[in-house]
């Protein structure tokens, strides 16, 4: 087996721009909330999406915990939005959400939202692959979607 070093490795899939999501579940006082890069559609039919939370994380176990979650597509014009959720201490300060018609928190501004069952959590090397069945959805607002590359934030420029 090959070893591949882990800096190249991130140095290299930082070329593959990815979108960002946040991953909204219930909480005691405010939403728990979860910053990801790793969010896909699986399948139509079923309607599955997934993501993939590290294992170290902190949050996911709390979200994991609720059987549900949200996910909530950012704008390119939501820089501080995502720091703020992406932090440690008061994420929800200041942020408006609503708990959608499937009990799961919905943020405002989110340029789509997506409720979720989760349907099954596999291990996948140092992060677990969350696969949920989508249980609603709907497109809150059109805008330019956020997008993580090279390390930074930005946002996207149709061609021509």
């Amino acid at each position: 087996m090959t070893t591949i070093d882990p800096a190249l490795f991130r140095q290299v899939l930082g070329h593959y721009p990815t979108g960002v999501a946040v991953i909204t579940a219930t909480g005691e006082d405010a939403p728990h909330t979860m910053v990801v890069g790793s969010f896909t559609s699986v399948s139509l039919d079923p309607p599955l999406v997934g993501f993939l939370p590290g294992k170290t994380s902190t949050t996911w176990p709390l979200i994991e915990a609720t059987g549900h979650f949200g996910v909530n597509v950012l704008g390119a014009n939501h820089g501080d939005l995502c720091r703020q959720l992406a932090g440690k201490a008061d994420r929800m300060a200041g942020v408006d959400w609503h708990v959608g018609e499937h009990g799961v928190p919905l943020l405002d501004e989110a340029l789509v939202t997506i409720a979720c069952r989760i349907a099954w959590v596999h291990e996948a090397g140092d992060h677990h692959f969350v696969l949920g069945q989508a249980l609603g959805m709907a497109v809150r607002r059109d805008g330019a979607p956020m997008l993580f590359h090279k390390g930074r934030y930005g946002g996207f420029a149709p061609l021509g």
